[in-house]
């Protein structure tokens, strides 16, 4: 019924939110990718997406159809894997930034590690800062992390909005700096967060200083403060500030996979592992239990 050119080049937009980018991005030109969207859109009977000149949104049947999508071509995948070639093997470096720790990843590496019982697969956990540096210094093979939009590393898993987020019971005085809660230094939402304020002319201070997210989040649960966090991953027990606060707009973030520039014998792992995140992509965006 559906079909898996129209399923990728449906999630390359829902990723994206632009026809020209996922145009770009799968190597089509942007009239084959409207051609493909629209005729998912007839075999699904439903408006995936709302467009006008200036945006891009996934109407509530997209959003339904982008879980459908990510599983329909996960099981293409894994078939495909498994009737073709050796078997995956070798030992590989992942690395995962902290904006994950909360979501289902982990379903998503117990499902690889069952397609592929011959991999050795290590985690670093991390900011997105230093898994680059890692990477860069050939220390891993594949990083999922966070980067700038304007970033052209890796490729875009998905792009999703920077907010502020903490406590219910928080109320902010407009007459004192803004207390933050963030990651140290190379975090990406934390320097973020300083040039927005600094852009703003809006005094702040640093309350809370922590490479765990964990640990962010009880400090922001604790009321000591405000932090920068993905819209789609906020954590259960705490809430986006108000925008009666009159904090600055943080613009957007990329959750991107990059692959090792020197690839050897980890290549058919990385890949492998790469497709999987990839088809499972929806489920990185919710949060775990």
């Amino acid at each position: 019924m559906y079909e898996p050119t129209q399923l990728r080049t449906f999630l390359a937009v829902a990723q994206t939110l632009s026809f020209t980018q996922a145009a770009r991005r799968l190597g089509l030109r942007q009239s084959t990718v409207s051609q493909h969207v629209r005729r998912l859109e007839e075999a699904a009977g439903r408006q995936l997406f709302a467009r006008d000149t200036h945006s891009v949104e996934l109407t509530g049947d997209g959003e339904a159809m982008l879980g459908f999508a990510r599983r329909l071509l996960e099981v293409q995948a894994q078939a495909a894997a498994y009737f073709s070639g050796p078997p995956v093997r070798g030992r590989l470096r992942f690395g995962a930034s902290e904006d994950f720790v909360l979501t289902r990843l982990p379903e998503i590496l117990e499902g690889f590690r069952y397609d592929h019982p011959e991999v050795d697969l290590e985690l670093t956990v991390e900011l997105s800062g230093t898994l680059h540096e890692r990477l860069a210094e050939g220390k891993l093979d594949l990083v999922l992390a966070k980067r700038r939009p304007e970033d052209p590393r890796g490729r875009l898993v998905w792009r999703d909005d920077l907010v502020w987020i903490g406590a219910e019971r928080l109320r902010l005085d407009p007459d004192r700096p803004v207390p933050l809660i963030v990651y140290p230094p190379p975090g990406i939402t934390r320097a973020r967060a300083l040039e927005a304020l600094e852009d703003q002319g809006r005094p702040w201070r640093v309350v809370c200083t922590s490479g765990s997210l964990n640990g962010l989040i009880a400090a922001a649960r604790a009321g000591l403060g405000v932090m920068a966090h993905s819209r789609r991953l906020i954590p259960p027990g705490l809430v986006r500030v108000p925008e009666r606060a009159g904090l600055p707009a943080l613009g957007r973030v990329d959750f991107a996979l990059t692959h090792a520039r020197t690839r050897g014998t980890t290549e058919g792992a990385a890949d492998a592992l790469a497709a999987a995140i990839l088809a499972g992509g929806e489920r990185l965006r919710r949060r775990s239990g």
